[in-house]
């Protein structure tokens, strides 16, 4: 007998936005178009709603969601995804009015976050960051935990089937609490052994769909993946990255941002952003080419600022500088790159080296044959350019930080 496989038909979504003012509506629309497209669904239309203040029963109002139900009857929409984050009530209304599933920001993106998680880290956070959003939200056409896995704002990690018995799901969280310690008490330790080993750390962070990851594979050959899609990387990488100077880092990619980054997502993340912000530099990388740059630059500040990362080396990197004619001007210290076409990586890799934490001095020094303790640290720990073994003894020209400077002082022939 044959089997027949069917793929499922990509959801076809009205996007609606409550403009009360607050912030620019227009382009967090946009920024919504881009993320129900990278969760996989259609983003037919969009409808826009002015108000001083949200309706609590429908958030738009009554008038406004009888257009919505008749505009889903007659185009046939299958998900409502409101560009705010909406209260159980609300979400029962509407989904009882129009008869179409509704899920809103918060939701459309862990859902991309599920799909997305690759690390065993990863995909406990998206799963519990899913439980504590969900948790006063059991009922619903399209958010039933029993149903997780039916469809767009309903996935999860191993499109796992959860019990909407809320003492289970609160065991389920303890559980999930407990597994995320250890990861993170894991990756403290390997932070603590870097840190130990003086291994310098560069962290890449910035706004989502920026060229992060292409960065990342740019200077490393790292294979990050790397698409034009929002969040196509969620899970940290580390690669090595040696320097002109002969200087080798740590180079770590991170979850890309987002305007209005729910507080749901901040939490369960906070390990791995904390990675990036307690990084020796910090390369805050933004699209060149977007009308809100700066902003984007802005939303990065402001987390590495709640993060108290501000005190290290920010490096305000402006990528996709291929796509426009006129450079930005008025940023500090920025570094104008393509990292599609390796335009500017250069003058980038110069302004890594002229911020790292430590003096770094190239120096050559004669050392005596009974001395080879010295050089063995010194092949090991620092940044070693030639050796030569002389009558005199072992002549040896290397990079060192100024601890290692002041062991081998005595030994120096030329500075």
């Amino acid at each position: 007998m044959e089997l027949t496989v069917t793929e499922q038909t990509p959801d076809r979504a009205l996007l609606v936005e409550a403009d009360t003012g607050d912030y620019d509506a227009q382009a967090s629309l946009d920024e919504l178009f881009e993320l129900t497209e990278s969760a996989g669904a259609i983003p037919v239309a969009s409808i826009t709603q002015r108000l001083s203040r949200l309706d609590p029963a429908t958030c738009v109002g009554s008038g406004k969601l009888e257009e919505i139900r008749d505009y889903c009857e007659n185009e046939d929409i299958d998900l409502i995804i409101f560009d705010l984050e909406l209260s159980p009530v609300q979400i029962r209304n509407i989904e009882q009015i129009t008869d179409v599933r509704v899920i809103d920001r918060t939701m459309l993106i862990l859902d991309i976050f599920a799909l997305r998680a690759r690390t065993k880290e990863g995909k406990i956070q998206v799963e519990l960051a899913q439980l504590k959003y969900m948790m006063p939200r059991l009922t619903g056409k399209g958010i039933e935990l029993s149903r997780l896995g039916g469809g767009i704002g309903t996935r999860g990690p191993g499109e796992t089937k959860l019990e909407t018995d809320r003492r289970h799901i609160k065991r389920k969280m303890e559980t999930l609490k407990a597994q995320l310690k250890d990861v993170e008490e894991h990756r403290r330790q390997l932070r603590d052994r870097r840190d130990k080993d003086g291994v310098i750390t560069v962290a890449i962070v910035g706004y989502t769909n920026a060229g992060k990851s292409t960065l990342m594979n740019t200077l490393t050959d790292a294979g990050v993946l790397s698409e034009d899609k929002l969040f196509a990387t969620l899970d940290p990488t580390s690669r090595a990255l040696k320097l002109p100077c002969g200087v080798s880092v740590m180079l770590i990619d991170t979850v890309g941002l987002v305007r209005r980054l729910p507080h749901h997502l901040v939490e369960a993340f906070k390990s791995t952003l904390e990675e990036a912000a307690q990084a020796d530099i910090i390369l805050n990388v933004c699209d060149a080419s977007s009308d809100e740059s700066r902003l984007h630059l802005d939303v990065t500040r402001e987390l590495l600022a709640s993060l108290s990362s501000l005190d290290k080396p920010v490096i305000p990197v402006l990528n996709k500088c291929d796509l426009i004619s006129d450079g930005m001007t008025g940023i500090s210290g920025a570094v104008h790159i393509s990292a599609k076409y390796g335009t500017g990586i250069d003058e980038l890799l110069k302004a890594i080296e002229a911020n790292l934490p430590k003096k770094l001095m190239r120096v050559r020094l004669l050392l005596p044959f009974d001395k080879a303790g010295i050089a063995a640290k010194l092949r090991d720990k620092a940044v070693l350019h030639s050796e030569e073994y002389t009558a005199e003894g072992l002549e040896l020209e290397v990079t060192v930080d100024e601890i290692q400077y002041a062991g081998i002082r005595e030994y120096i022939v030329k500075q």
